[in-house]
């Protein structure tokens, strides 16, 4: 039994560690900060405050899993503790489960009835909900749906569908979601629900009507895409996408200029149809004597991606390289990031080769910034485009027979073959479980094993599994992305497993350094590069995220 005097002892230092678990986290040096605030735990883990401070230093490693554990520990310790709920809130919300936050900002709400930012967060996740739930009710089933590739032309545009073309779905949503704004902050939310709901009915006929008889004029009618007199960006001659055409997109790009539509259309169709015609599971080869780069995360810092080819040279048949997801969300030049990827793809398909990441998905490019992104600069219609083309990409590579390259990692059972990875139907949107799932979104943990996901999605898996997955496959090595690490890159499982992370100084604020791995044919052992990050015009990220994210960035 521990005295009184022993217990005032450790609630005294749990206090000191507190401090300094603060201080690591103004910093942004938050593992530091959990291992601090995991030892004041250890301490008094009866003091709500400690899980709370921790779950927001898990959230800032969009370890969401782990903050929502933490932050419900703070509830059950003190469940009128308003901080425990807000944390639990922002993590479901990072998520993109709104409804769990929603409820989580209603008791913020209820415990705090005069806080300005409860009522204010509280407004926007019901704003956000709501837009939801309509998105949900028109929904058009997978097997009516029609590709929005297929209304594209890039030679034509006119007011049948093509650069202007824009759903009845998202034309329906939208203006939902602004009479929703309007009627939440005049009527409430439950009398909104009801006359928005008759008003959405409404709105679709007109639509539904307006869309039938714009088909049936149009169909047959189209008009040349007319690039403006007054237009001195990059342009392709013909269908050919050229060197001199990337290059010089690269130096409108770094001036913020935007690339035209048309050039836009063509450049991601062309990828799209190369894309479609891969499998799941990429074979890639290195003759004797070459090189291959391997890259990691990049997530919209294009001006790194720049300095990763002042450092490596362009992607050539000579240099090819893989991009191992991720490209976009949370930086705000994340357009400019995957045109380049894809124009580089249209130029030499042998070049780059591009793997799926967790962000290649419609629900992170809705919270993230990759769709406001997009919306901003292109229109409505690409939004749609890059949803399609990201299903697309295929989920994973391996080199030479030996270096199995994947963004997550393994799996929640033993015994996956590559011919199991080949033979997944990836056109789809990510799923919540199951092997793409767990490609997509699983971790390396320290302990032998598998353990719950740190992120709430996917699993956490150990070197034995690493090792057993190698075997049985005649493998020598995985490398994978989807973590930040301060140097950049981290080997670990008894250096079976190397995680690559090519986003410098991620989100302008992490201070860590990128990395890049090249392989040397026939011998294929990694040699890793690192950087540090570049100045960028002073557009802060996820400028264009969501903006109840945005309030908790």
């Amino acid at each position: 039994m521990p005295t009184m005097e022993t217990e005032k002892s450790n609630t005294s230092r749990a206090e000191e560690l507190k401090q300094l678990a603060n201080e690591a986290f103004k910093g942004h040096k938050y593992s530091q900060a959990i291992d601090l605030y995991t030892q004041a735990i250890e301490l008094n883990s009866e003091n709500a405050v400690y899980w709370a401070n921790r779950a927001f230093a898990h959230t800032k490693l969009e370890e969401y899993g782990s903050a929502i554990q933490d932050a419900t520990k703070a509830i059950e310790i003190d469940s009128k503790y308003s901080k425990g709920y807000y944390r639990r809130g922002a993590a479901y919300l990072a998520m993109g489960k709104f409804k769990d936050a929603l409820k989580d900002f209603q008791q913020v709400k209820k415990l705090c009835p005069n806080d300005p930012d409860a009522t204010k967060k509280l407004k926007e996740c019901e704003k956000a909900v709501m837009k939801l739930k309509f998105e949900e009710a028109i929904s058009v089933p997978e097997s009516q749906r029609r590709s929005v590739a297929d209304f594209i032309d890039y030679h034509t545009v006119g007011s049948g569908p093509g650069s202007s073309y824009v759903s009845t779905k998202v034309t329906a949503v939208s203006a939902a979601a602004a009479l929703m704004a309007v009627l939440v902050v005049y009527m409430g939310t439950k009398a909104a629900t009801a006359v928005a709901a008759a008003a959405l009915a409404a709105l679709m006929m007109v639509l539904l009507t307006f869309r039938w008889a714009r088909y049936n004029d149009t169909k047959n009618r189209t008009l040349e895409l007319e690039v403006e007199p007054q237009y001195t960006g990059a342009r392709i001659e013909g269908d050919v996408v050229t060197l001199d055409f990337v290059k010089k997109m690269l130096d409108d790009f770094k001036n913020q200029k935007n690339l035209h539509k048309r050039y836009a259309y063509q450049v991601v169709l062309q990828t799209r149809e190369m894309l479609r015609a891969l499998p799941s599971l990429v074979d890639i080869v290195v003759p004797e004597g070459k090189h291959f780069t391997v890259c990691g995360d990049v997530h919209g810092q294009f001006y790194d991606l720049l300095n990763i080819f002042e450092l490596n040279g362009f992607p050539s048949e000579d240099n090819p390289y893989l991009f191992n997801g991720d490209f976009v969300d949370r930086g705000s030049f994340s357009l400019e990031v995957i045109l380049t990827l894809f124009a580089f793809k249209c130029m030499c398909p042998s070049a780059i080769y591009l793997a799926r990441g967790n962000h290649e998905s419609k629900s992170m490019n809705k919270i993230y910034g990759f769709e406001g992104e997009v919306r901003s600069k292109l229109s409505e219609t690409f939004v749609e485009l890059f949803a399609e083309v990201f299903c697309c990409l295929p989920l994973a590579h391996v080199i030479n027979g030996k270096v199995f390259v994947v963004h997550g990692g393994l799996f929640s059972v033993d015994g996956v073959k590559l011919s199991d990875i080949r033979t997944i139907d990836r056109f789809c949107e990510p799923p919540e479980e199951g092997l793409m799932c767990e490609l997509l979104w699983s971790d390396p943990q320290p302990q032998p094993g598998r353990g719950p996901s740190k992120r709430g999605v996917g699993l956490s898996f150990g070197a034995d599994i690493t090792k057993r997955f190698l075997q049985e496959n005649n493998l020598d090595l995985v490398v994978r992305s989807h973590e930040v690490k301060d140097e950049g890159y981290e080997i670990e499982h008894d250096g079976k497993l190397i995680t690559v992370f090519s986003a410098p100084n991620y989100c302008d604020q992490m201070g860590n350094k990128g990395a890049f791995i090249r392989f040397e044919a026939p011998d294929m052992k990694p040699n890793v590069v690192t950087f540090s990050a570049v100045p960028h015009p002073d557009v802060k990220p996820m400028a264009y995220a969501n903006n109840f994210l945005r309030m908790f960035s």
